[in-house]
């Protein structure tokens, strides 16, 4: 019988999604998995999609691989690997899951695979699990990858560590909370995206992202961040959306800026992986020692400082 590597290599759909659940439960087995599979990783395209709650990002992600899907801008078809990152009930721990649901047409596409993850907690928009996610489906021969993070505002940077092309969604009628976002959301989007540009504002919005964009420095890649305007339910503006991420790649691979953020993701994601790793192998052996120093802290007989050095020591 293949193996769950075997199957995953020859197409099988059900295999990577087994494959996903076991990398979302930490499953030992689904590391050495990824490690197997690690050589044909790092072909595939990876754009990431942020912005507020309300600005139509499953909308925009669905049109966008529709477009991949069918090919544009000089560019053959592709496959297409949806991650959509939901946001977890702080009370159940449980998750929405809605993208699919926003997604359902594309269901029957055999070049499209749609995982909804929840983020259960983990801040910055996305799933602990998604970089792992992102090489599994590298892996398994997807050419495009498209992430879809949470929408919780100015602190969803994470994405700029996880994808090559950030698109930051922006839509008409935010009033001052376009004037409100910070250097940080605007300084990690390689295209900026008005959506819903049908709705009265589209300009004033386009204007005031322009005026920001101006403020920020965007750093020595030499590439200007462009603003467009789409709407994403009818398809407007998508071809020239997918022609900004094929540019944007084209700019990476010409410049070695896409060389240089690889090995600044790899290097973050390591230092992540082995912070995860040492930090359960000593809660696996110290969790007696732990209890103790915080019981000497709240009695006042040591301090967190002195705390951590002798639980270090």
């Amino acid at each position: 019988m293949p193996t769950l590597t075997e199957r995953i290599a020859a197409g099988d759909r059900r295999a990577l999604a087994t494959l996903i659940s076991r990398i979302e439960q930490d499953d030992p087995e689904a590391r050495e998995i990824l490690g197997r599979m690690h050589s044909r990783t790092g072909r595939a395209m990876v754009v990431g999609i942020t912005g507020a709650p309300g600005t139509g990002k499953s909308a925009l992600v669905a049109a966008l691989a529709r477009i991949l899907r069918k090919g544009t801008a000089g560019q053959p078809p592709r496959t297409v690997g949806i991650i959509a990152i939901d946001p977890t009930s702080p009370y159940s721990g449980g998750a929405i899951l809605g993208d699919r649901v926003r997604m359902r047409d594309l269901a029957g596409d055999d070049g499209v695979f749609i995982r909804s993850m929840a983020s259960r907690g983990h801040l910055g928009g996305l799933a602990r699990s998604t970089d792992s996610t992102v090489r599994a489906l590298d892996a398994a021969g997807f050419e495009a990858i498209l992430i879809e993070t949470v929408g919780v505002g100015q602190d969803e940077i994470d994405i700029a560590r996880q994808a090559g092309t950030v698109i930051v969604v922006e839509t008409p009628g935010l009033g001052d909370d376009i004037q409100a976002l910070k250097a940080g959301i605007l300084e990690i989007a390689d295209i900026l995206v008005v959506n819903k540009a049908d709705l009265p504002g589209a300009e004033t919005a386009t204007g005031s992202l322009r005026a920001m964009l101006g403020l920020v420095d965007t750093g020595q890649s030499g590439w200007q961040p462009p603003i467009l305007q789409t709407v994403a339910l009818t398809g407007q503006g998508m071809e020239e959306l997918a022609g900004a991420v094929y540019r944007h790649r084209d700019h990476l691979r010409r410049t070695g800026e896409g060389e240089r953020r690889e090995q600044e993701r790899a290097e973050t994601d390591l230092m992540g992986r082995l912070r995860d790793r040492l930090f359960e192998r000593w809660q696996a052996t110290g969790r007696r020692e732990l209890a103790e120093m915080a019981r000497k802290i709240a009695a006042r007989e040591c301090s967190p400082e002195e705390a951590v050095d002798r639980l270090l020591g």
